[in-house]
């Protein structure tokens, strides 16, 4: 395991993997083993992640696949919407770097306009989870984004990958980059209004 200190927005932490069976169960045990508030756990591929359904998430490489450890301080009453907020980082993030249509779902999906088939297509997911320490609940925030990973056509009646909608390739580094940034001007204002 590589691991990599800088700071990205207010993470303060990133363990960058090629491949790793899922970032959300990396970042549990880096949690119970007491990492930071800001650490990243970022990976090109995921072998083994699940969504919200406990249904398998396909992340193969070429998208944005990361968990954000978070330990806010919070009731898990007071967590409640962190998924659909993070939903709504990403549509935003997408709409204003590539001017397509974006929107949150409730329980946290990000969903893109594909002109071509005239519907919604869900882009990204999110799952968040809490998990229980000695001292602390924190919390973690999973994310998924196809942004240049091929889709099979299994997928592609109801997904869409960002590379299929612009018809080309972006840097993972500046879009993740960007949507750090305004997930965390989100996230205080957020935390600030949570109970």
């Amino acid at each position: 395991m590589a691991e990599t200190t800088f700071p990205l927005q207010s993470v303060t932490k990133v363990i960058g993997l090629e491949r790793v069976d899922s970032t959300q169960a990396l970042a549990a045990e880096l949690a119970l083993k007491g990492e930071p508030e800001g650490t990243l756990v970022l990976a090109c591929e995921q072998t083994e992640a699940f969504g919200r359904d406990g249904q398998p998430f396909y992340s193969a490489e070429g998208g944005v696949y990361f968990t954000l450890l978070l330990r806010p301080n919070k009731s898990e009453e007071a967590l409640h919407g962190l998924g659909e907020k993070m939903a709504e980082v990403i549509a935003h993030t997408l709409t204003s770097i590539f001017e397509i249509k974006a929107k949150a779902t409730a329980d946290g999906d990000t969903l893109t306009w594909d002109k071509a088939a005239h519907k919604w297509k869900k882009i990204a997911g999110v799952l968040v989870q809490t998990v229980q320490t000695d001292n602390d609940e924190p919390v973690l925030l999973g994310v998924g984004i196809h942004l240049n990973n091929p889709l099979p056509a299994s997928r592609k009646k109801t997904e869409a990958s960002l590379k299929q909608l612009i018809r080309t390739e972006t840097s993972k580094e500046l879009f993740l980059d960007e949507l750090l940034e305004n997930f965390w001007k989100e996230y205080s204002y957020w935390l600030a209004s949570a109970h």
